[in-house]
């Protein structure tokens, strides 16, 4: 998956508002900070480079979210800074915002010029979250640095920094499972399970990071941020090859998937529609991202099993064939996916969607989905005619032979006219 900005005129409500709230704050803040001056100068331009360092060096994590950890851990410890080298710091909430937002400015040049924006709305979330933070933690700054340099034990400030970083966190959260649940149209306690676990990780990694800067700097002086650059270098490298991994799997199933088209056992990109088809059926029925990856690659490679044929089906129309013929293509595909010894779990979904739904067992969710979602493209193929797709679901709603989930054809009837423009393309 391509990571591209789109025009402003494809955000939706939710996006736009992010957008024009974070730039209010950058506004107010890079405002402030030219009429009062750059206090502290070299701290912020030290802070700053490393912000912009980490935009430069962002990465796009599966899912499609775009994250930049070291910039997040430069702007933590800047927002959370008391003292460098036993020196107070003086910047106020409005200064770190006019830091990250310049940082974030300058480490996105690059990008742009080589054809590569950011997600205008992942940008803006970041910048807001820490700022939210910094609004919140900068006015206690100065009493909680009087605690410190008075004799009094660290405790008071990490307990201030611990629950104000957890709300920060929070509230990333829930905006990022707001926007995740507008844009991929699933419900907000889906996305917002997804985006935790997607969060908790790096998080973590990223707030200890932070936390650990701000309270070096107290002993370390600016030599801190190098020292803690190196780990979460480290960390980033190996979100970035797990992401790496995650994009090549896609890509070699989807490679696998094209081998029935080329070989002409199915019509020309029917593995690409059933796949599109049962993730918006899996969305409306609130399955989340890890159950959605593997509804994907099941989706793509269904077909694979009528490699082992002989005589290619009419059109690869499996609908229009004996069950049994079904389930034996069904069989034989599960098995070479498992082969591959990564993906078990896809393989026993591909294994059970030929399982009629009034089986003695029930099947799987992702095969029904798949089962009914590949129904429907055997009888309507390519085509946008609306009679055509409306006779298909009938005839699936009709069924009286037990095949199909009633509550995935009955969802399915709602994707439709959605996804009949994509489709077209």
């Amino acid at each position: 998956m391509t990571t591209t900005a789109r025009p402003l005129r494809g955000l939706d409500s939710g996006q736009l508002l992010l957008i024009c709230a974070a730039g209010m704050v950058t506004v107010a803040g890079v405002a402030h900070t030219a009429a009062v001056g750059l206090v502290d100068p070299q701290v912020a331009i030290a802070f700053g480079v490393m912000v912009a360092v980490g935009e430069l060096a962002r990465l796009t994590m599966p899912g499609n979210r775009e994250v930049a950890p070291i910039g997040a851990a430069a702007a933590l410890g800047y927002t959370l800074l008391l003292d460098v080298g036993g020196t107070p710091t003086r910047h106020s909430a409005l200064q770190v915002v006019a830091v990250m937002a310049v940082g974030m400015v300058i480490g996105a040049l690059p990008h742009l010029a080589v054809g590569r924006p950011p997600q205008l709305d992942a940008l803006a979330r970041r910048l807001l979250s820490w700022a939210l933070l910094a609004f919140a933690y900068r006015p206690l700054a100065p009493a909680l640095y009087d605690t410190v340099a008075s004799g009094g034990t660290w405790w008071p400030v990490l307990g201030v920094m611990a629950v104000l970083t957890t709300a920060m966190l929070t509230a990333d959260v829930v905006i990022a499972a707001v926007l995740r649940a507008e844009q991929v149209r699933t419900n907000f306690r889906v996305a917002y399970r997804d985006e935790v676990r997607m969060a908790t990780p790096l998080g973590a990694s990223v707030t200890a990071s932070g936390v650990l800067l701000a309270l070096a700097s107290h002993s370390m002086n600016l030599a801190a941020l190098a020292v803690f650059a190196a780990p979460l270098l480290v960390t980033q490298v190996a979100f970035r090859k797990y992401a790496g991994i995650r994009a090549t799997y896609l890509q070699t199933v989807r490679a696998l998937a094209r081998v029935t088209e080329v070989g002409g056992y199915v019509e020309p990109g029917h593995s690409r529609r059933v796949s599109r088809l049962s993730l918006a059926i899996g969305r409306e029925l609130g399955m989340g991202e890890p159950e959605l990856l593997e509804l994907e690659y099941a989706a793509l490679m269904h077909d694979i099993g009528q490699l082992s044929l002989r005589d290619p089906i009419p059109g690869g129309a499996t609908v229009l064939t004996d069950p049994g013929q079904a389930r034996s293509i069904a069989e034989l595909g599960a098995e070479i996916i498992k082969k591959t010894g990564v993906l078990d779990r896809v393989a026993e979904i591909v294994r059970h969607q030929g399982d009629p739904y009034a089986g003695p067992d029930l099947p799987p969710l992702a095969s029904r989905i798949i089962k009914a979602a590949n129904a429907y493209d055997d009888l309507v193929g390519g085509s946008t005619d609306r009679d055509r797709a409306a006779a298909a679901l009938e005839r699936l709603r009709q069924d009286d032979g037990g095949e199909y989930d009633p509550v995935v054809v009955g969802l399915m009837a709602k994707v439709v006219d959605r996804l009949a423009p994509v489709n077209r393309l």
